[in-house]
């Protein structure tokens, strides 16, 4: 249904990462789970008046808060959708962020809520009452929370939502309660036994879980984290394709909210090139990040010296010894200035994070190495960079 929806009504619904299709995806996805969980609610609020199943009428009531998350995952991505302006010169992006967390709050919330009335329920045991009716609206209720989950999953990685991950995790987490609800419900009516109560804690339990999982997942993209590996890449390739472009480093990316990014980065080329030219090309690199990856890239250009064989040779034999102690440093800026009674090589190093070393431990190791090198007396100066991705 998405997806003959999306294609009557979105336009250019293949274009995942342009903001106003994401809007449109997030609109679409909005209102369907409101009109669906709406149907739930009032499906499963009869039947737990009928049956007078606490776990029952508990299910019902965490269907017409999903509806509420979706008008939260809908207003979300309008807000989003808005233009920059003078508070906001970076565009408001994040609300998609903003909108997931609520959304994660609200289905912790429900599962403490639920938690609650379990336990009040194992206290105070009442017998289920059943019907063919009620089977059937919650057979129906697991199906279609089945395919909630799934058209909610698809979008959210069609274009890389967290706020409709959020939105499908919320689903999973109401099919796998409908289904325990079900399952207690037919052993009650069968048996006699009382389950309601201890079942109705285990999907507290789970639905709990769900949205601690999905809150910390959002906490962090809300306080920033490492481009993907497939961003990056994209990236290199668009950049390292121009012959004019030695080599890249010093890759920033500045998360402003899905579609929303800002990049700048340093690229390598030839300190004899014209200037004039390279800039010409270095603003046609720009442009086409742009029109390619929807984000704002700055370039600085690095004048590296190409055509000095002992500079080149330096540069390897530096490189050599960094990868032989410490494998995962990488180096770039690399100059020598040399003098009367010594050289001094200067060069920045790429830390990673994960090091077991500390940024002065790893400087001392490097000055020590080059400071024993032959033939003659080599000082360096070492700038530390690190990795952001």
């Amino acid at each position: 249904m998405i997806a003959l929806l999306s294609g009557l009504f979105i336009k250019n619904a293949s274009d995942y990462q342009n903001p106003a299709v994401r809007k449109a995806y997030g609109t679409l996805c909005g209102i369907v789970g409101i009109a669906l969980n709406i149907l739930l609610f009032l499906g499963k609020w009869i039947s737990g008046i009928l049956s007078g199943s606490i776990a029952i009428t508990a299910d019902a009531f965490n269907n017409l808060s999903d509806a509420g998350s979706s008008v939260i995952t809908l207003i979300g991505f309008q807000m989003s959708g808005q233009k920059p302006d003078k508070e906001h010169p970076y565009g408001h992006g994040r609300m998609e962020y903003l909108s997931a967390m609520f959304v994660s709050i609200a289905i912790l919330f429900m599962g403490l809520e639920l938690g609650r009335t379990s336990v009040d329920k194992i206290l105070h045991p009442e017998k289920i009452s059943s019907s063919p009716l009620i089977f059937g609206i919650l057979i129906v209720s697991v199906l279609v929370k089945f395919y909630m989950f799934l058209y909610n999953r698809q979008t959210g990685k069609k274009i890389d939502s967290a706020s409709m991950r959020a939105t499908a995790n919320d689903s999973l987490s109401d099919m796998i309660a409908t289904s325990i609800v079900l399952i207690a419900t037919v052993i009650s009516t069968f048996t006699g036994i009382l389950l309601d109560g201890w079942l109705g804690i285990l999907v507290s339990i789970f639905i709990f879980y769900t949205g601690f999982s999905t809150l910390r997942e959002t906490v962090t993209l809300l306080l920033g984290q490492p481009p993907k590996k497939e961003f990056v890449d994209e990236i290199e390739h668009l950049v390292l394709a121009s012959p004019a472009v030695r080599g890249i480093h010093d890759l920033l990316v500045h998360d402003y909210g899905p579609g929303r990014c800002m990049i700048s980065l340093h690229a390598e080329v030839s300190a004899k090139a014209d200037l004039l030219k390279i800039h010409d090309e270095i603003d046609n690199i720009e442009r086409e990040l742009e029109d390619q990856l929807h984000c704002i890239a700055t370039i600085h250009m690095d004048p590296v010296i190409t055509d000095d064989a002992e500079t080149t040779k330096m540069y390897h034999t530096v490189c050599e010894l960094v990868k032989a102690i410490l494998p995962d440093i990488t180096i770039h800026d690399f100059r020598m200035v040399e003098g009367e009674t010594h050289t001094n090589l200067i060069f920045d190093v790429v830390i990673p994070y994960n090091t077991k070393y500390t940024d002065d431990e790893i400087v001392t190791m490097l000055r020590k190495i080059i400071a024993a090198m032959p033939d003659k007396k080599y000082f360096s100066v070492i700038n530390v960079d690190h990795a952001y991705y």
